[in-house]
């Protein structure tokens, strides 16, 4: 039975260096960093004083004025992400395609913020004073739950939480449900808030943040000897992927195809990945033998490139134990030096990256490499952007728990 074809019509992202995919990618070629000394709350006891915050964003412009002042903030992000995505896919939902039309959201923490928020509550005011909306707001699912109201897609509504893996395999996962039949259109990505006091306290007490506080622009530094811990980011990522036949249909306009899906299960640790990424190379060969392509077909791999030291070594080796050679002609490159990690939206918002440089045969660099690590040994498009022909790329995602996503996309041929 031959595999329903899937591609990407439409992309909507929320990001530390622009919202809607032409500031985005503008300034991701750019090589413009989204560092900035922490402005949400006052970070000044705090070992990491640094973050990717995204800027300027006003949800009233996507939402009524009343559900901006009380909804969380991944949850806007993630409302705000989609309907630009809905846009720029020129899609309408109507009672005639909403029972087709689904939305699978990733959050590795949900909203933290209002979690912080209530506790003070609890603990200084009683039981009795807690909001009522303190679970809705809480739980990593409702990013999905508002945009399927917001947008009235009546179709499959699910919740992916891997870490930060998750907005890759919302992607992934997504697709699937079209492949299978089961939708002909999906809203899929990932949204995160995790910039709060708890959030920081926490990945730096497990001594996963940079504390590259003077420099915030130059702190995220994947595959440089001198990293020290990775920029925390926050934002959304979403992607509208529709069955070819559905998309064709509507004369919708085609970024790239959706090709391929791999996950697998490092079995190894709760933080650290398995020894010579053994677990990455497995899901990269998945989502390449399941895309039906060879891995000399790949010209541009989206790293997971945390700047952490053993998941930049360790996505290195397992690149060149699957490519062998031709490792060293694949231009790898990590949006995070310029983003910082999103953690759950990471995955989709780097996929949406790796389908930019699908459609537009342009790889963004990877900045504030300076001193590469003699065990990260690639081409990592180092400070400056390069234009070549990018026929298939894969994104990859590894998150804490060992989980290990990673999706492919290819040029549309009709």
């Amino acid at each position: 039975m031959q595999k329903v074809r899937v591609v990407v019509t439409g992309l909507g992202c929320v990001t530390p260096i622009g919202t809607g995919k032409d500031a985005f990618w503008n300034n991701l070629l750019a090589g413009n960093s989204g560092g900035v000394r922490i402005t949400h709350f006052d970070s000044t006891n705090f070992a990491c004083q640094v973050a990717a915050e995204v800027k300027d964003f006003d949800p009233s412009l996507y939402m009524d004025k009343k559900d901006a002042r009380r909804i969380v903030r991944f949850i806007q992000f993630a409302i705000a992400a989609s309907k630009i995505a809905l846009e720029d896919a020129k899609l309408s939902i109507t009672p005639g395609n909403a029972d087709r039309a689904g939305t699978l959201i990733g959050s590795g923490i949900g909203g933290i913020d209002f979690l912080e928020q209530q506790a003070r509550v609890l603990f200084e005011k009683g039981p009795d004073k807690c909001s009522p909306f303190m679970v809705p707001w809480m739980i990593a699912n409702m990013a999905a739950g508002l945009v399927s109201i917001n947008l009235g897609l009546k179709g499959p509504n699910s919740c992916t939480v891997t870490a930060c893996a998750s907005g890759t395999n919302s992607i992934g996962d997504a697709a699937k449900i079209i492949e299978r039949g089961d939708a002909d259109i999906m809203f899929a990505g990932g949204s995160e808030a995790a910039i709060t006091p708890l959030g920081m306290a926490g990945f730096s007490a497990a001594r996963a943040l940079t504390t590259r506080n003077n420099e915030p622009e130059r702190a995220s530094r994947p595959f440089d000897r001198d990293r020290d811990g990775f920029l925390m980011g926050e934002g959304s990522g979403m992607v509208v992927l529709e069955s070819l036949e559905h998309a064709q249909r509507r004369g919708a306009h085609i970024y790239a195809e959706f090709a391929g899906y791999g996950m697998s299960g490092d079995a190894h640790h709760i933080t650290a990945p398995a020894p010579g990424g053994e677990g990455a190379i497995r899901a990269m060969s998945l989502a390449i033998k399941d895309a039906g392509l060879k891995p000399e077909d790949i010209d541009h791999i989206n790293a997971h490139g945390t700047s952490t030291d053993l998941n930049d070594k360790f996505e290195t080796m397992a690149i060149k134990t699957l490519f062998g050679e031709r490792a060293k002609k694949i231009a790898v490159s990590s949006n995070k030096s310029m983003i910082g990690h999103m953690l759950g939206a990471a995955g989709a918002v780097e996929f949406i990256s790796t389908v930019l440089a699908v459609k537009n045969d342009i790889v963004p660099p990877t900045i504030n490499l300076e001193n590469p690590d003699p065990e990260c040994d690639l081409d990592y498009v180092p400070g400056k952007a390069r234009k070549m022909l990018v026929r298939a790329a894969i994104s990859n995602s590894f998150g804490f728990g060992g989980h290990n996503a990673v999706i492919a996309a290819k040029k549309y041929k009709a």
